[in-house]
């Protein structure tokens, strides 16, 4: 009797052992998945960003000319007597460039004096009435064309340059005859000017006399500062842009005509907030640009933004982003919009 008590009391506590066992083991499983739970979360980094001051530039493309380009030509067709420059000569205004035939000079000299000779008698005679105004009248106008004739000959016989400058192309050899294109171009290149062209969007922060930094492609080891000496008061209806002209001092004369030149435009700072590059993502398929921003339960949000400026390794934020937010700079790839996060360090 004894030993079937002892069994029987054996055989329950085995139960009881194998109940709690079980019940604990039962009693696990929650709190292992609260730890996947907890573990599953995805990791990422943030910054706090802030409003800051936002240099506002932009940058233009042109082609480098003669601040003024003057085509020098006779007022007829002429034959060249004898050239005087060539291309690369720098020239002075006023200095003879050309000489033209001449055997027509002397003929028109020759009437010139013989009718100017007339009409001074002319003239002295009609003063006390030896000579009616008619006549008078005649002569005068003989004198006058002949006058304009032989000056206008003499003009056109010796070609002077206006400017001062380079002699960037000629047309003629010595002997040829002239007609329809200039004997030389000469262009002024002390200043020079770039011409660009600049989006409507900024006509109010342009303005005369602003000073522009200026890049060109052929001397790259040099910086030069050029003013802006000419904006057109017409916007371009097909391109919604404007016309502007940076002159540039070209002292030393080593910026020449045709280069292909850089104009970097500063027109002043405003604020804004402004994010690390990295923070920012596009969403595929739109072109839309996002930030999650990291909320105070944990969790991100995914906020469409404005871009501005891209100032090297940050973008400016034209909306989307107040001052003080949190933008998450890693880890988005595992992110979606609501999904609680865990922040580590960087």
């Amino acid at each position: 009797m004894k030993m079937n008590g002892i069994i029987r009391t054996l055989l329950v506590g085995g139960v009881c052992i194998a109940s709690v066992a079980c019940g604990s083991q039962k009693s696990a499983e929650p709190a292992e998945t609260a730890t996947q739970v907890e573990a599953a979360k995805p990791k990422v980094t943030t910054a706090v960003v802030h409003i800051q001051d936002v240099v506002m530039t932009s940058t233009f493309t042109g082609n480098v000319e003669g601040f003024a380009v003057n085509n020098i030509t006779p007022q007829q067709p002429r034959r060249i007597s004898r050239l005087l420059v060539d291309v690369g000569d720098r020239v002075y205004a006023g200095q003879k460039v050309a000489e033209l035939d001449s055997s027509s000079l002397a003929q028109a000299k020759a009437q010139y004096e013989n009718s100017k000779a007339n009409f001074e008698r002319a003239d002295e005679m009609y003063k006390f009435g030896g000579e009616s105004k008619a006549n008078w009248e005649g002569q005068k106008t003989a004198y006058e064309v002949a006058k304009l004739t032989y000056e206008n000959l003499l003009e056109n016989t010796t070609l002077v340059s206006p400017i001062s400058g380079l002699v960037t192309a000629r047309n003629y050899d010595n002997g040829d005859m002239c007609g329809g294109l200039p004997i030389f171009v000469v262009q002024q290149i002390n200043p020079v000017k770039i011409k660009i062209n600049v989006s409507e969007s900024l006509y109010s922060y342009i303005k005369k006399g602003m000073v522009v930094d200026v890049e060109l492609d052929a001397l790259p080891e040099k910086k030069f500062q050029g003013k802006v000496s000419r904006i057109t008061p017409l916007i371009n209806s097909a391109t919604r842009t404007f016309e502007v002209e940076v002159a540039v001092a070209n002292g030393q004369e080593l910026i020449k005509p045709g280069m292909y030149a850089r104009v970097e435009m500063n027109y002043g700072t405003r604020k804004n907030v402004v994010v690390p590059d990295l923070s920012v993502v596009k969403q595929l398929g739109s072109g839309d640009r996002y930030i999650y921003v990291y909320q105070q339960d944990g969790t991100v949000k995914f906020q469409k933004v404005e871009l501005g400026r891209r100032m090297g390794g940050e973008y400016e934020i034209l909306s989307g982003i107040a001052d003080g937010d949190e933008v998450v700079t890693s880890g988005q790839v595992a992110l979606k919009n609501g999904i609680a996060v865990e922040k580590i360090a960087e």
